[in-house]
């Protein structure tokens, strides 16, 4: 699925193609990859691949204007959440519009802002830009944030540093200079195996899973007293166990048992607090108890993903630039991951605003109003005058 060369796409129509390309996490995106780099091509605009380890994915990266560093990144994930278990009513990866309303996985989280930022290339490239536009193109942001973590890894080296970073996330056009942080780990209890009949000679490890599951609902209200934020739903930092497993048949004590937590850190909470307590509970209330039976019992806590949390300085030059472009005057919180805190500690200060509303996103039929993408667009084209300046 090729771009004609310098060929004017309409946000829909780019929406339309980008939808077309399966990039659900757990499959690659390279068609997706190959497609913007036709069009960006077309347009007289190089890009660079940042490959993935696999080979399987990549992210983009490419600067219109000055070839330096400076200027504003438009940041937006490739991939998509699964439709396995969903009804919809046409085809997720076809492009359907109806009643001003724009349905396929993706259209709003966040296909819908890249096709914005590829639509507004042609302008751009027409306009004597003397601040770089840069376009951040990632993948498996919906697993972890994993794909954008190399590309970050690259700016001011191979790759021109941002000044500042616009992460199109759906947020309904609306500054968003702040979010939670989402934080996985996953807990591995070995036990010993026994006899349901001769308990007393095995390690229960789904017992002592529970036992730090309790801890950790412990820690789960302490948590909802601590730090009120009004600005978030909800406005406190929230933890969850998200998924279990243990045991392998009905009359035998089970060896083993894993679970998953997570937390939604508020901006300064620190999750170290959170294992180090668990770790303490382990070695001092079940880990004693365990050798006592089985010298070989363990219990390994490992922390799988972290995200952190976001918090734009009060006086960031990116929230006043927003601001501006979207022409409001307050700035919100949410309780969802972006990049942007990525972005962020990696020198590079950064805001969250796009089209869509992230109540639709992973969800069957998901939408995004064209109300939104004209919205965006106006938001780019101020986006672009300001670049003249």
């Amino acid at each position: 699925m090729s771009a004609a060369k310098g060929k004017s796409f309409t946000p829909v129509e780019l929406l339309a193609r980008l939808v077309a390309f399966d990039t659900t996490s757990s499959k690659n995106n390279l068609g997706l990859i190959a497609f913007v780099e036709d069009y960006l091509a077309g347009h007289g605009v190089a890009s660079r691949r940042i490959v993935s380890d696999d080979g399987q994915k990549s992210s983009l990266y490419a600067t219109i204007g000055p070839d330096d560093e400076g200027g504003v990144a438009l940041s937006g994930h490739t991939d998509v959440v699964p439709v396995d278990g969903q009804t919809w009513t046409s085809n997720p990866f076809t492009l359907r519009s109806e009643g001003g309303k724009l349905y396929g996985r993706g259209s709003a989280d966040m296909k819908g802002f890249i096709a914005s930022a590829l639509a507004a290339v042609p302008s751009y490239k027409a306009r004597k830009l003397k601040k770089p536009i840069h376009l951040a193109f990632s993948y498996d942001e919906e697993i972890g944030c994993i794909g954008v973590r190399p590309m970050i890894a690259e700016l001011g080296k191979d790759l021109p540093k941002p000044r500042m970073v616009i992460v199109g996330e759906p947020t309904s056009m609306q500054v968003v200079d702040a979010h939670k942080g989402p934080v996985r780990w996953q807990v591995d209890v070995k036990g010993r195996a026994a006899h349901s009949s001769m308990a007393h000679l095995g390690v229960n490890a789904v017992t002592y899973a529970t036992r730090l599951i309790g801890e950790l609902e412990r820690m789960e209200q302490e948590l909802k007293q601590r730090v009120i934020d009004i600005r978030f739903e909800p406005p406190y930092s929230t933890l969850q166990v998200t998924k279990i497993d243990g045991g392998t048949a009905t009359n035998i004590v089970p060896v083993g048992c894993t679970f998953v937590f997570d937390i939604r850190a508020l901006p300064g909470l620190d999750p170290d607090e959170i294992e180090t307590r668990l770790r303490r509970f382990a070695e001092k209330r079940c880990l004693p108890e365990m050798h006592e039976i089985a010298p070989e019992a363990d219990i390994r806590i490992e922390r799988v993903n972290a995200v952190p949390p976001f918090g734009a300085e009060r006086k960031s030059e990116v929230v006043a630039l927003a601001l501006k472009l979207t022409g409001q005057n307050e700035t919100y919180g949410v309780s969802y991951g972006t990049e942007a805190g990525l972005f962020q500690e990696a020198g590079a200060p950064a805001v969250v605003c796009g089209p869509g509303d992230i109540a639709q996103a992973h969800t069957a039929d998901e939408w995004i109003a064209e109300s939104q993408i004209a919205k965006c667009m106006d938001f780019l084209d101020r986006l672009g005058d300001w670049a003249e300046t």
